[in-house]
Parts: structure tokens; sequence; C-alpha cells
């Protein structure tokens, strides 16, 4: 393995006769946040979940922290750290409670206290889970995904139902961990979040990998051509130029001055995602509805968090 914490060659998962992972390989180095991004349905959690060791695969090749999630045993689990979409954790419990409790099942454990204050709950410390808002039991499973000190951290949507504020909060204990060595698997609906925390992205549509790359290169170098807007005779117009200040001086000579609304807009990495979501679905042609296969099946051993 070396320096690679996973790696993954030609996944493919099928439910049935319908296949919602397809031919999906990439490596994620050790240090490295590496997000992926996708629609929902695209096959994005069904991979995270086969990495985790919650579902098994069809076929392809796997291998995180040089083992097989499908045969991962205790010490593995303790490595890895999983923060869910929810979790659903015991109200019952204060959140020092929830976190001592957990702190024991692994053998590197961070201090309680420490964690309580990463995560920007010293003042709820002493409170019950289910009277914490949304946003602070968001807050308790990340601390729940890091007690263990995990090699491998694992962030599904992870900033769901914070503020802007929290928000920025979470990115700077996200940045500590990154300067700790922590690898990340990230998946965010947020594109502002991948563009600050990733390395390098992913976007998988349709079961398939469409594009993989450090932010600033993903998509090539035709996704990444800036665009020029304007209006002119009341319409809204746009032309795409490697030359945008060349071709904006010579609109605003044909058009005796600079006109309305003009602007130079640099693709971003929403734009970029977006249009290579909108190239998946034009290429690829519906698939049969799920069958019966495709729900319930039983996930395997549940992961260690």
């Amino acid at each position: 393995m070396g320096d690679t914490a996973v790696r993954v060659r030609n996944l493919r998962k099928a439910y049935g006769g319908r296949t919602v992972v397809d031919d999906v390989s990439f490596d994620i180095e050790r240090g490295e946040t590496f997000a992926l991004l996708g629609p929902n349905g695209a096959g994005k959690s069904t991979t995270v979940e086969i990495l985790e060791g919650y579902r098994r695969r069809t076929g392809g090749e796997v291998a995180v922290l040089g083992v097989d999630p499908e045969s991962a045993g205790l010490e593995w689990k303790s490595r890895i750290g999983i923060v869910l979409q929810s979790t659903g954790q015991g109200g019952l419990f204060t959140v020092r409670e929830q976190l001592r409790q957990f702190a024991g099942f692994y053998p590197r454990a961070r201090d309680v206290d420490e964690v309580i204050a990463a995560v920007g709950l010293d003042e709820q410390a002493k409170t019950r889970i289910s009277k914490l808002s949304g946003g602070q039991q968001r807050r308790v499973d990340v601390a729940l995904g890091i007690i263990g000190r995990p090699e491998l951290l694992f962030l599904d949507e992870p900033t769901t139902g914070f503020d802007p504020h929290a928000r920025r909060e979470f990115w700077e204990l996200i940045r500590r961990l990154q300067a700790e060595g922590t690898t990340i698997l990230l998946t965010t609906h947020y594109l502002d979040e991948a563009a600050q925390l990733a390395d390098r992205v992913a976007v998988i549509a349709d079961g398939r990998l469409r594009a993989i790359g450090p932010v600033d290169t993903i998509g090539g170098e035709e996704a990444r051509v800036p665009v020029v807007r304007w209006i002119e005779g009341g319409e809204a117009r746009e032309e795409r130029t490697r030359e945008p200040f060349d071709f904006a001086t010579r609109l605003a000579a044909r058009m005796g001055g600079a006109p309305a609304g003009l602007e130079i807009v640099r693709p971003s990495l929403e734009d970029v995602y977006l249009g290579l979501v909108a190239e998946a679905s034009v290429d690829t042609p519906p698939g049969p509805p799920p069958g019966p296969a495709d729900a319930g099946e039983p996930v395997i051993e549940e992961a260690a968090r």
C-alpha cells in the first residue's frame, strides 16, 4: 500500500439487474482530503458504504488502510472514524457521558474534554443530547467520529444543519485534523465546502466516475475556459473565450462603451460539477426501475465509529 490509504479498482455494485456503481477506480493518499461528489442516487453513498465495511460489493478490489473492508476485524475498525448523515445517538446521555463511553472502545482515544472543546460544545458538555439543537447534535456526531483518533475519517454530509458561522468553525476543525495527518474522505452537497477543504475531488454520476483531480484542474482545460457575460439589446448574452479581457475590450469598442451587465466569470468547482453531471445525464440512457432486490439488502457487520 505504501502511502495509499484507500485503493479502489473496478468497483461494481449491482442489485438484481440494476448496476448502481459501475467500474469505479481511484486512490486516496495518506494525509489527503478527498471529496467524492455526486447527485443523489449517483452511487456515491453506496461506494462509501463499501469502503466503510457496511455493504458488500459485487465486483472489483478494495483496500482501506491495507485491508479488505469485507473481511476486516476490530483492529481495523478502531483505525477508522465514521460520521454518518444521521446517527440517532442515545438522548439519555449527556455529551460528556456519550463521548466517555465511545472513548472506551478505542486503544488511542483522544481526551474527551479536548474533543468537546474542538467541536465547540463546552457549554453543553453536561447537557443531555436529546436537549441539544439539531446543529449541536451534529457536532456530537463529529465528536464521536474523531474520538478514536482515526487514521482515516469518513465524513458524510458533516455540516448538514449548520449555520454559516458553525460551518466555518467546523472547517477549522477539519484543517486541524489535516495538519495532524488524518486522511479524510468527504461527501458533501456544498461545493464551496469541497473547494475549501479537499486536496482532490472526484465526481460520480449514474454510477460512473466522471472526473477526478485537484480542485483547480478537475474537468480539464475546456471546463475552465472563462465566460464573458453582458446585456445587449435587452438580452443576456455570453461567450466562452480563453482571452476574456481582449474580447471584452473589443466588445466595448463595438458597442461604444462598456455594455450593461459586463462581467468575466471563471468557472468555479460548482460550475464544473454541474457541467459534468449534465453531461452524464445526456450520455447515460435510463436504466430499469429498481426491483425487489434493490430494497433491504442486509449490510454486513457495522464498522466502529
